[in-house]
């Protein structure tokens, strides 16, 4: 197998080969894409051809092979010999022939950002998930030209069109090709400027959007975000965006962003601004990770998992400007700025796995657990979105103390930018970590080591408190007694999901996936538990009755004290002038505003 596997020197062509695909979708309704891959001016014996496995932005191999079928080749008229040598790595005989044609199709049911989707009524792809690329050519430029199935039916993508070649467009290379999704059908379409560049909106789906608010909200982050970084690297961008019964989320491209969001989610204030969260993280993605890349994902190696521990910085910090961007803009309040960040703190502080893996493993391992959830999830692992958000959180603020609010965070992603951004040159953590100090005026090593790559409480009150600002943790004047665990009705049986580490439910022998049954032989379901419990007081022992792998017990729990379930940045009591002044210069609100 790796003899098969080994491209030799004397096996590369010549010169370079012409790369051209074709993308029709003749019958969408059966979710089919048809490709044709025409090779000209091939010249040696052995064509390799690959798929992805995974696409830049989604830190998951997904196995886009699975959905490829119907693959057959030929020079003209003559069939070509072909075998699989790998899941995704289809090599072909090409003795003696230059032109060669490879045929297959791919099933596009998933709608993602990240995957394929084909129906009726429009046709959306990631390159990553359709097209082959040949390793020893991935340079080279790449035309690929979109047959519709009615003539209605339009083309919406950051590409270039070639000139004279209808519904063809180029890409400078495959990194460029996968990092340009495809949008064809009958969808609305908005071309709008800001900054003096051309942007457009692009609509598929029914919903309650508002495209004008949208377009002009988001012409006010393209603003923000522009004058952190000193203006915008392209000369056009594409928002591209989905309406979803239920689905929420985005994909940052170097030229355009994929967004997709609950259809009827934008008339409630609150559903909209987050939205314009979404918006905000995704575009922002278009410096912090398509442009500054960590080392490991400077060289993008799509036939597997590309690693790095700092994407708490590429997608964490990412999302803590995702919250500031709106409110910088004037789309929200710094009032709601600061409930916004109390939602994700609350987020961490109920999650244990925060006390039990390093948010710089979790970047690395985002490969192996972020996606791939189970029930013990979050009892060993911590989101490197949500804690690598709270951590920029905190060195913005420390960074501002230090510096009398004469720097900020936006001082290290402009030296980030400058450094390693604009000549996309990867950086390492040790990199990161010294234009953090730098800007700082500070050693970091400690809160690096305690923080990043170790597992202690994050310390908000100490980071706040020259702001005039605390952490308060809420536990509600009716709450029950802690339990730990969480259950839901799922298929005919009241199924626990979750057993929190070292709870009263834990400690006492209750498992995931156990089906909770009676309190003190009495019938119990999930929506009726923290009521149930209510009836209880903590330090009490309860008789929980449940099928474990069909077996019936009954276990005793002891009920502990209540536990916070909410948290909150609230004004300090008598906060002094210079906590005043600070808080002053940070969100341009007085403090004493906040309490109001």
């Amino acid at each position: 197998m790796t003899e098969a596997t080994t491209i030799r020197p004397s096996n590369l062509p010549r010169t370079a080969p012409k790369i051209h695909f074709q993308v029709s979708m003749p019958q969408p309704s059966s979710h089919l894409f048809e490709v044709i891959l025409q090779i000209s001016g091939w010249s040696a014996s052995v064509l390799d051809l690959k798929l992805p496995v995974w696409t830049p932005g989604s830190y998951l191999v997904r196995e886009y092979a699975k959905n490829l079928q119907d693959f057959s080749v030929q020079a003209g008229k003559t069939i070509l010999p072909w075998r699989k040598l790998a899941k995704n790595h289809w090599q072909v005989g090409t003795n003696g022939v230059s032109e060669v044609t490879v045929r297959y199709r791919v099933f596009a049911n998933e709608l993602s950002v990240r995957t394929n989707h084909l129906d009726s009524s429009h046709g959306y792809f990631n390159p990553a998930a359709l097209c082959f690329y040949i390793p020893e050519f991935t340079e080279q430029p790449i035309k690929i030209t979109i047959v519709p199935p009615q003539a209605d039916w339009r083309i919406a993508t950051p590409l270039p069109a070639v000139s004279g070649m209808e519904n063809t467009f180029e890409a400078a290379d495959f990194d460029t090709l996968v990092d340009s999704p495809f949008e064809i059908g009958v969808h609305q379409f908005y071309q709008f400027e800001a900054l003096g560049k051309s942007h457009e909106l692009v609509i598929w789906g029914k919903g309650n959007a508002e495209p004008e608010g949208i377009i002009e909200d988001t012409k006010k982050i393209i603003q923000v975000e522009a004058d952190i970084f000193g203006g915008l690297p392209y000369e056009r961008y594409l928002f591209l965006l989905h309406l979803s019964p239920n689905i929420g989320g985005g994909l940052e491209h170097k030229y355009a962003c994929s967004l997709i969001y609950p259809r009827f989610n934008f008339r409630k204030q609150e559903k909209y601004e987050s939205f314009m969260q979404l918006v905000a993280h995704e575009f922002f993605h278009l410096w912090n990770v398509k442009r500054l890349r960590p080392k490991g994902l400077e060289k993008f190696d799509y036939d597997g998992e590309n690693y790095t521990p700092s994407l708490w910085f590429s997608e964490g910090t990412t999302s803590y400007y995702d919250l500031q961007i709106p409110w910088r803009a004037g789309i929200y309040d710094a009032k709601t700025f600061l409930h916004n960040l109390s939602k994700e703190i609350t987020l961490l502080q109920t999650k244990p796995g925060r006390k039990v893996q390093p948010v710089s493993e979790s970047s690395f391992d985002a490969w192996i657990k972020l996606y791939r959830r189970d029930a013990n999830s979050d009892n060993c692992q911590i989101s490197y979105y949500l804690k690598g958000q709270l951590i920029s959180f905190l060195l913005d603020l420390l960074i501002r103390e230090r510096q009398g609010n004469g720097r900020s965070l936006d001082d290290v992603m402009r030296y980030m930018w400058e450094n390693f951004g604009k000549a996309e040159i990867g950086f390492t953590g040790e990199q990161l970590q010294d234009a953090i100090e730098l800007v700082a005026g500070k050693d970091l090593s400690d809160f690096f080591a305690s923080y990043i790559d170790g597992v202690e409480e994050l310390p908000f009150d100490k980071y706040l408190a020259p702001f005039g600002l605390r952490l308060q943790a809420d536990i509600d004047a009716d709450q029950p007694p802690y339990i730990g665990l969480k259950a839901k009705f799922q298929n005919g049986k009241q199924k626990i999901e979750f057993v929190e580490f070292d709870s009263p439910a834990q400690l006492a022998g209750v498992s995931a996936d156990d089906e909770l049954l009676a309190i003190d032989g009495m019938r119990v379901n999930a929506d009726q538990l923290n009521e149930r419990l209510k009836d209880y007081q903590p330090g009490d022992t309860i008789q929980l009755s449940i099928f474990h792998q069909d077996e019936l017990q009954t276990l005793l729990v002891t009920l502990a004290d209540p536990q916070p379930t909410n948290y909150k940045i609230v004004a300090v009591e008598n906060p002094n002038q210079t906590q005043q002044e600070n808080f002053h210069a940070w969100l341009g609100i007085p403090l004493a505003k906040l309490a109001n």
